[in-house]
């Protein structure tokens, strides 16, 4: 029978199945090298796009993902990485930063000043050759800084935990000032894009009196009645009934976003934040766990999407330069950032440097905030090209270099804060 004649919505489903397939093998191959899941997966999705796949005759990355099916392909991706940043929102409990600010907010404030300033530097040399034709210099330079800055809070939660240093002084206070940057990155962001996308001024401070209202009626109205329902879920047992409404909260609030004009997923990540966080283990247990379970099933879609929007051959030699000047700036602002400023408060050298290679991991949440870039139309296919490979060789370097650094928990370094999932 023609491939032609098979239904769609059956093409999806099978390329589904060829992408959670290849992508267990990648990471039980990725745990042989102590590398986080998502590092095999983003390298999945490398591997069956052009970059690897797309070298044979053939084009068999079209023959495998049809263009007419990469649609309903991303549809599926989206509904990942939705359920993702609630979680990410859900887990950034900044409330447990009282009374240490004085010390981690300028370790998380150079952390985020220091690669903003060097990536920018940087994506003025990269301005001409790597934007869209309409992107202004303005909205290409704050967007690429910003991309710099970022560092992925679930994946250092996972190469904390994987590390054995999630009760140690370097892990926490990695935690803590990932947290404190990634809130500020995506409030960022989201002015970014209303400039980005406003026809007008009056257009952007539209844009910007809705979603501060949005962000209002998620603070005093949806916070409360997730308050209440959680409490009622709780007297009657309901986790599954609590589950499927904070499902569809996610999604409405996603959706609410989208309308007013910033990226569906801030509304999914302003969800999470809202989320209570007072219903101890159990509430996470019985609700998170399966949010997260659906989305850790989904995402590797995402890497798959992904990866077939990326050409490493496409740069050329002349990419392999600016490839390496994007990894050195990235590393370089991250590193200095965070651990300068570590050893200025006391901490030793080692620390110091093991906290500047936790904050240059930057995995998942670089990908998701880069797709939003080529899907606005900020940055080019050679630009999203090299912010991959830097978000994916910044992310594996972290256990090679945590292990050559010999960073050992010791039981008199003090606690900051606790990871939630550890």
């Amino acid at each position: 029978m023609a491939a032609e004649s098979v239904p769609l919505v059956n093409v999806v489903t099978a390329n589904v199945a060829i992408v959670l397939v290849i992508a267990a093998a990648m990471v039980h191959v990725g745990r042989r090298l102590s590398q986080p899941p998502v590092v095999a997966e983003i390298a999945a999705g490398l591997m069956l796009g052009p970059s690897l796949l797309g070298l044979l005759p053939g084009d068999i990355p079209e023959r495998i993902f049809p263009h007419s099916a990469r649609p309903m392909l991303a549809t599926v991706a989206e509904i990942g990485v939705l359920l993702f940043m609630f979680l990410i929102g859900w887990e950034l409990d900044l409330a447990r930063l009282n009374g240490r600010k004085k010390i981690l907010l300028p370790i998380a404030g150079l952390s985020m000043v220091i690669p903003f300033l060097m990536g920018s530097g940087a994506a003025i040399l990269l301005f001409d050759g790597f934007r869209q034709d309409d992107t202004s210099v303005e909205v290409f330079v704050f967007y690429l800084a910003t991309a710099f800055s970022i560092t992925a809070f679930p994946v250092l939660a996972r190469v904390i935990r994987d590390t054995r240093l999630s009760k140690t002084a370097v892990g926490a206070t990695a935690l803590a000032c990932a947290a404190i940057g990634d809130v500020v990155a995506w409030c960022v962001l989201v002015l970014l894009l209303a400039i980005a996308d406003a026809s007008s001024m009056g257009r952007f401070f539209l844009v910007v009196a809705a979603t501060v209202a949005f962000a209002l009626v998620v603070a005093l109205v949806v916070r409360p009645l997730l308050r209440f329902a959680v409490r009622r879920a709780a007297d009657r047992d309901q986790a599954g009934a609590l589950m499927v409404l904070v499902a569809a909260g996610v999604f409405l609030c996603a959706y609410a976003t989208s309308w007013i004009g910033v990226h569906a997923i801030f509304g999914a990540f302003a969800f999470g934040l809202a989320m209570p966080r007072d219903g101890g283990p159990t509430l996470f247990q019985r609700v998170g766990v399966p949010l997260e379970n659906v989305a850790m099933l989904l995402l590797p879609v995402f890497f798959i999407v992904t990866g077939l929007s990326v050409d490493v051959g496409s740069l050329g030699w002349s990419g392999v330069f600016m490839v390496l000047l994007v990894i050195t700036v990235a590393v370089v602002g991250k590193f200095t950032g965070a651990a300068i400023p570590a050893r200025i408060s006391g901490m030793t050298w080692r620390s110091s440097c093991a906290l500047g290679v936790l904050m240059n991991t930057r995995g998942l949440t670089e990908l998701v905030i880069l797709n939003v870039g080529i899907q606005r139309g900020i940055i080019n296919g050679e630009m999203f090209t090299m912010m991959v490979i830097m978000a994916l060789v910044t992310t594996a370097m972290a256990g090679p270099l945590l292990r050559l650094l010999r960073v050992v928990p010791r039981l008199d370094e003090t606690v900051l804060v606790h990871d939630q999932r550890a």
